[in-house]
Parts: structure tokens; C-alpha cells; sequence
């Protein structure tokens, strides 16, 4: 488990080195550029913008506009940064790999199962939502019927062939976008006055309803909060380039557009959100932000509208979130890093892995619904800061790894981050900022708790694992 070079070959064939593996057949490239530029496209398309914004609004006010733009700012440098990394290196433990090239095997391995465990909550959690959504469509039936539909179908699909992943993928990411995009044209023509049966609102919700910051700098922190893990998952879009015709291409392509969605899909719907509707309005947080403000326009079943969306927004996250997992321990397990049982590959697939991850999701259900108070409120606040933990790794990673691309190999420097270092040292001094304003807030708190307390756990197995390696090496 000696540390990879910078330029060791990209994708299964590199990862596999370390454990033995050589022998299993590498992971396909059955994923087209198609599917890449709609899975980056969707992939800052979640529920947790549907849904969860709601908070924010209900906390921030008009200010959320201003929270979402910063965060968003955070995550377009750790994009860039992460985009630099996986063109140089294309990889489908994708972040995991480069702590460890950059960092070392300890880190590599603390940031990959951290992650795998973020993910495997998540499809728990989404697998829980896609079901209260099918409940109240279908009142007779039972959640964890719908549960085991859900689980069944996406594990199915992710067993078949990585190319399934990426069709379910972009029909569904053209689905939210579509969705998103009707939702931003109306909501233009309703503030320019233009969409008949609404007058321009001007200013008047912006700065009307107890000004732009209501509930001053504290509410303004909460929602930023908010608004930060309503980012989370951009990340996969990175590991699935690794099984792309073209990673190189598709990673830089994917990274290169991060801007303009996170500007118009993010920033845009706040904006509109808050010019069309008071921000203290009790159908934001009850109904959420989106069927609020389409209940505004007086456009029909909009309630009805927004679930269709939203359910598909879960079930978008559940596929790629099982896809994500199941690379992420694979390319652990092909490292040396986990059981090497699971790093069989048959037909390009790591199916032992996909059906690991389906299974400790599932099990994360079943947790939910016995312990719902006690266990998996534990787990969902054990993963609770995660992915700003991910977020620093990746900042020390690619500042280490820079240096030694541009020595070594600086060919490879294909998307280069931005006034390097300056906006790398920026990115990380913002991501420990947010991690000091959790701990101001109760809530957020028993989450960084919790994170740290599994992060520590992980680096020090980490850590011992990496001794052992070299004390027998």
C-alpha cells in the first residue's frame, strides 16, 4: 500500500494495483459524453433544493440569495480544484485516490469510507422520502413495500451495466432540468410583470418584509448552513467520468460548466423565490419554496406537480448515490483498503460492491423504521458534516498534488485551478469557517460532533493500517 505516483494510469487499472487485483477485469467505459454533461447538469438538481431550501428562506429571508451565492463560490473552487485532480488522474475513487497519492494511504483511506458511509445514509434517507411520496399517492399501501420496489429496482440497474446508470440518469436529470427551467421562465415573466393575472413586485418582498437581512447576520449564518449541504453530491460526477469514453474530456467539460448551474439553477430559483412571495410566508417551509410561489402564479396541481418532481429528484439521488458508493468501495477494496472479496469485477461492474452498498442502504431503512429516534438520527448526524470534511482533504490534496504535476508531469494540467494557491488556501480557510459556525449553531453541532468523532476513528485505523503495511514492506 506504498503511495501511487502522480502519474500512475488512470481509472480501475491504477486503483487495482496496490491490492492484488490485477487480475479481475478493469471497470467499463460504457458511460457516453451524453450521459456525463446531463449527470453534471442534474447533479446540482436535488430535493434538497426543492424541499429543503424552505429552511433556509424561513431563517435567512431575502438574504438566502447572498448565502447561496457565497457557498456556491466554495463549491465551484473545491469543483476546480477536484476537476484539476481527476483530469490529471481519472479515477473512480476519484478524491479518495488523490488524498492518498498527495496526502498519503491513511487519508485516502479516512475521506473514501467517510464518503461511502455519507452515501449509503443517503440512499437510506432518500429510499424513506421516494416512499412517503408514494403513500400519499397511494393511501392503501404500506412505505416499506415502496422502499423495497425502490431499492430492488436501482440496485438491479447498477448490477446490469455501468451505461444503465447513465440512461436512468439522464432521463431523469432531463426531467429536473426541464422542471427547473419552466420554474425560472415563469418565475422571470411573473417579476417582469409579463405572465397574465400577476403584476410586478419590484423590490417590495426584498426589502418590504422586515428588510434583506430580517433576522440579521445569525439568520443569514443559518441559512448558509442550509445552503452548503444542499451542494452535496456534486462530487459524483467525478467518479463517474472515470468510466467514461473520454474521463479527461468529460471531467474538465463537467467542471468547466460547474459556474453558470450553480448561478442559474441555484441562485436563480432563491432570487425568484424571494422577489415573487413574502419570505415569512407559512407555505415556504410547509409546502416548500416552489410549490408556494407556483401556488402564487395559480398554476393548477402545482402540490401535485412538485411531488412528481421531487420524487424524481429522490429517486435520481438513490441510482447515483448507490453508483457512487459502490465505486467509491471498490476502488477502497482494489487499494487494499477494505475486503478484498469485493473487488471482483464481472462484465466491467463491480457487483459485490453494488450489492454491499444496496445492502447496508437497506439496512439503514429497516434502522429507521425500528429506531427512528435513536440510530438513524445517530447515523444521519454521524455523516452530518461529511462532505465538508471531503472538502478539506481535497483542498490539502490539491495543493500537494499540484506542485508535483507541475514538476513531473505538467502535461497534465489540463483544467488548472484558478490563482493557484492563493484560491486553494481561500477554499480551505472557508471550509474550516463553516465547520467553526456549526459549532454556533445546536443543531449543526451534534453533527460536527459526531463527524469528528468518526473522522478520528477512520484516521486512526487509517493510520495503524498504514504502519502495518510499511513495517511489513
Amino acid at each position: 500500500m506504498n503511495r501511487t505516483s502522480a502519474s500512475s494510469a488512470p481509472s480501475g487499472a491504477a486503483e487495482a494495483a496496490g491490492a492484488g487485483a490485477t487480475a479481475s477485469p478493469p471497470l467499463s467505459h460504457g458511460l457516453k459524453q451524453r450521459h456525463l454533461s446531463m449527470i453534471a447538469l442534474g447533479g446540482v438538481i436535488g430535493a434538497g433544493l426543492f424541499v429543503g431550501s424552505g429552511a433556509g428562506i424561513a431563517a435567512a429571508g431575502p438574504s438566502i440569495v447572498v448565502a447561496y451565492a457565497l457557498s456556491g463560490l466554495l463549491v465551484m473552487l473545491v469543483m476546480r480544484m477536484l476537476g484539476e485532480m481527476s483530469a490529471a488522474n481519472p479515477a473512480s475513487g476519484s478524491f479518495s485516490v488523490h488524498a492518498e497519492r498527495a496526502i498519503g494511504p491513511w487519508a485516502g483511506f479516512t475521506v473514501g469510507w467517510m464518503f461511502w458511509a455519507l452515501l449509503c445514509v443517503g440512499i437510506a434517507a432518500e429510499a424513506i422520502g421516494a416512499a412517503g411520496i408514494m403513500v400519499q399517492w397511494f393511501p392503501g399501501t404500506d412505505s416499506w413495500m415502496w422502499v423495497a420496489l425502490f431499492m430492488a429496482m436501482f440496485c438491479g440497474t447498477n448490477l446490469a451495466a455501468v451505461s444503465n446508470f447513465g440512461e436512468f440518469e439522464f432521463w431523469f436529470a432531463a426531467l429536473k432540468i426541464a422542471a427547473i427551467t419552466i420554474f425560472l421562465v415563469l418565475g422571470v415573466l411573473a417579476i417582469l410583470g409579463i405572465l397574465p393575472g400577476t403584476g410586478a413586485p419590484g423590490s417590495s418582498h426584498l426589502t418590504g418584509d422586515g428588510g434583506f437581512l430580517p433576522n440579521g447576520v445569525n439568520g443569514m449564518v443559518v441559512g448558509l448552513l442550509a445552503s452548503v449541504f444542499a451542494y452535496g453530491g456534486l462530487e459524483t460526477v467525478t467518479i463517474a467520468a472515470a468510466e467514461s469514453e473520454n474521463p479527461v474530456k468529460s471531467v474538465a467539460g463537467a467542471v468547466r460548466t460547474a459556474m453558470w448551474r450553480i448561478a442559474l439553477f441555484y441562485v436563480g430559483s432563491m432570487l425568484v423565490v424571494v422577489t415573487l412571495i413574502p419570505w415569512n410566508d407559512a407555505s415556504v417551509v410547509e409546502k416548500g419554496p416552489y410549490v408556494a410561489v407556483l401556488n402564487h402564479l395559480d398554476i393548477p396541481a402545482a402540490g401535485d406537480i412538485m411531488n412528481v418532481i421531487v420524487l424524481i429528484a429522490l429517486l435520481s439521488a438513490m441510482n447515483a448515490n448507490i453508483y457512487g458508493a459502490s465505486r467509491m468501495s471498490y476502488s477502497l477494496v482494489s487499494r487494499g483498503e477494505g475486503p478484498a472479496f469485493l473487488g471482483r469485477v464481472s462484465g466491467g461492474v463491480p457487483r459485490l460492491t453494488v450489492l454491499a452498498s444496496s445492502f447496508f442502504g437497506f439496512v439503514a431503512v429497516l434502522l429507521s423504521y425500528w429506531w427512528p429516534d435513536t440510530i438513524f438520527k445517530w447515523l444521519l448526524n454521524m455523516v452530518g458534516a461529511a462532505v465538508l470534511v471531503v472538502w478539506g482533504f481535497i483542498a490539502v490534496a490539491q495543493l500537494r498534488m499540484r506542485s508535483r504535476l507541475q514538476r513531473e508531469d505538467p502535461e497534465k494540467l489540463v483544467v488548472k485551478m484558478w490563482l493557484f494557491p492563493y484560491l486553494t488556501w481561500v477554499a480551505l480557510a472557508a471550509t474550516v469557517g463553516v465547520l467553526v459556525l456549526m459549532l454556533r449553531e445546536s443543531d449543526t453541532r451534534s453533527q460536527l460532533y459526531a463527524t469528528a468523532g468518526m473522522a478520528i476513528v477512520l484516521a486512526v485505523v487509517g493510520a495503524v493500517r498504514q504502519r502495518m503495511t510499511a513495517a511489513r514492506s
